[in-house]
């Protein structure tokens, strides 16, 4: 094989990129994977994963100078000191706002991997149907029964803990034991069930933390420092469980540093021929040829791969000819619900730092219900005891203080409501004309916004969280609604969305670009709606399924 050409390669190393370059090398092709950001290293490189709050300088909170120098970091929790440097400058990779939007990004080896929720849920029919049956935007080109296999496939190696519910809007899936809910939840999820007639669920979260050992990695240690990295192998990340098997495979290459900046496309062949990069540290500039490229790179970095590819030809970019390239910007509208305190559990207490909550599923437009909005949404949050920290108004110092704080403070327990937002056209990336990062390549224009269905759908997200919980008995509920920003939610989708036309979309039912058949698109950008649920288990089923048709076809001389 001649020096810098691959069988396959994957643009980035996130949840994505770690899956395909897990299961391209484990089906014998040697591949390379590129990052843009520095190499990450398994358990090495959690340079904070565990020191105590006292052993790091501002006790892990954020700086004067960090806000100062992060304007968008600053907006949301993302912002701290033990793990800044896993999330992108804004100095070196700026966007431009036309409408506001929060963009938290993970440019490492590991991507965002290292840093997610790690919530994780099956879509169901009633997701993949919804455009089709109310009209919006494109169907999707899959159904449920055709991702069914893989979410399977890919939980298993995931591990992903969690209760099966038995409910048609939220399937269930191969899990291990879950982590049990503490009293407050436990009796909160009866009253709850009672109350609504079975209609509303409160569960456990299905999480990609381990309550049992799989494949070499330890159960979770329920420290809850998952975003610091998880040097027991406790919660499904690249390092810990896709780029080992890659390894172990002997066919991986992994190249950090390696900023992709277009697709090389061949207009005689219809097919890319390879990648072009700028080497991250030495700006110098490189050619990668393979027989299939997997773009991974998180949604709108892999959009902007291909605006930036083919523009001979198209000029809008590799994937164009339908339109709807960098159209479709979707996430999820949250950062409202309610909390209230709970009463007559001063003597009960609960292990650990669980590093999980409660869900609470979709009810609203099933089931005959019908709202002035369509779609829907679902919960998430929990019950604790406030710490030592909390404020004791009725104390001033010495003794009496210090005995008070000693003890654990009231119960109380929050739900946060996380809503679908519908693919509109008019919700749009696009590339600046003039504007470039500090490596020279164009940055990223944001124009997207939540509309009325979103907005109507809102009011009952808060109303309803206030609804349950004192249905549930919990004292002194108040409902917050602290806004949304397009973005906060972490789970930027569309843009080069799946379909079944290639005049109305950028990919077909298998994650390939129509217009370059070895181009496959397996992340967040290949959403054709969003759901309410957390999405990030798709887009590792799909990325499962892409490979092994891509392969398939390899095989065949098809691509």
């Amino acid at each position: 094989m001649a020096e810098n050409t691959y069988d396959a390669i994957v643009v980035g190393s996130g949840i994505s990129g770690g899956w395909a370059a897990k299961e391209l090398t484990e089906k014998g092709l040697k591949v390379l994977m590129l990052e843009r950001g520095p190499n990450i290293v398994h358990k090495t490189d959690y340079k904070t994963a565990t020191l105590a709050p006292w052993e790091v300088p501002h006790r892990g909170r954020r700086t004067v100078e960090m806000v100062e120098n992060h304007p968008n970091l600053k907006r949301d929790y993302v912002l701290n000191e033990l793990n800044l440097d896993w999330w992108a400058h804004e100095s070196e990779s700026p966007y431009i706002e036309t409408k506001p939007f929060t963009w938290f990004r993970g440019y490492q080896v590991g991507g965002r991997s290292l840093l997610w929720g790690r919530q994780s849920y099956r879509l169901g029919d009633i997701d993949f149907e919804a455009n089709l049956k109310e009209g919006i935007a494109v169907d999707w080109p899959v159904r449920y029964k055709d991702l069914a296999p893989w979410y399977s496939y890919v939980e298993k190696f995931a591990g992903i803990s969690g209760n099966k519910d038995g409910l048609a809007q939220l399937p269930d899936g191969e899990f291990q034991p879950p982590m049990p809910l503490n009293c407050v939840e436990k009796d909160v999820a009866d009253r709850v069930k009672k109350a609504f007639d079975g209609k509303r669920l409160v569960t456990i979260g299905r999480v990609a933390n381990l309550t049992q050992p799989l494949e070499g990695r330890s159960q979770c240690q329920f420290r809850n420092k998952c975003s610091l990295g998880c040097p027991f192998g406790g919660y499904f990340s690249t390092q810990a469980s896709t780029m080992p098997a890659a390894i172990k495979t002997g066919n991986l290459t992994l190249r950090p540093w390696s900023i992709v900046t277009k697709l090389i496309y061949d207009k005689d062949s219809k097919k890319a021929t390879g990648v072009e990069i700028i080497d991250g540290e030495t700006n110098q500039t490189y050619e990668f040829n393979a027989k299939i490229v997997f773009l991974c790179a998180s949604a709108f970095n892999s959009t902007s791969i291909l605006m930036r590819s083919a523009t001979d030809i198209w000029p809008e970019g590799l994937g164009s000819s339908s339109g709807e390239l960098g159209h479709n910007v979707m996430d999820h509208h949250f950062r409202l619900g309610a909390n209230g305190t709970a009463e007559g559990y001063d003597d009960k207490y609960y292990f650990g730092r669980r590093p999980n909550g409660v869900y609470i599923p979709r009810f609203r437009n099933i089931d005959g219900d019908k709202r002035d909005y369509i779609r829907g949404f679902g919960y998430q949050g929990g019950a604790s005891r406030s710490g030592w920290s909390r404020n004791v108004a009725e104390m001033n110092f010495g003794a009496p203080m210090k005995e008070a704080l000693s003890e654990p403070g009231p119960w109380s327990m929050g739900i946060t409501a996380f809503g679908e937002i519908l693919p509109y056209h008019e919700n749009t990336i696009k590339l600046s004309k003039d504007k470039v990062d500090k490596w020279g390549i164009s940055i990223l224009e944001m124009d997207a916004e939540i509309k009325e269905n979103e907005k109507k759908m809102r009011v009952d997200m808060m109303n309803d969280a206030a609804e349950m919980l004192e249905a549930a008995g919990l004292k002194n509920v108040n409902t917050f609604d602290s806004g949304y920003t397009f973005g906060q939610g972490i789970h930027e989708m569309g843009t080069a969305r799946m379909g079944r036309d290639p005049k109305t979309s950028v990919l077909n039912g298998n994650n390939q670009v129509w217009d370059a058949k070895n181009v496959f698109v397996t992340d967040g950008a290949c959403m054709t709606s969003a759901a309410a649920q957390n999405p990030s288990l798709t887009y590792m089923a799909l990325t499962a399924r892409a490979v092994d048709f891509a392969v398939t076809e390899l095989k065949k001389g098809n691509l």
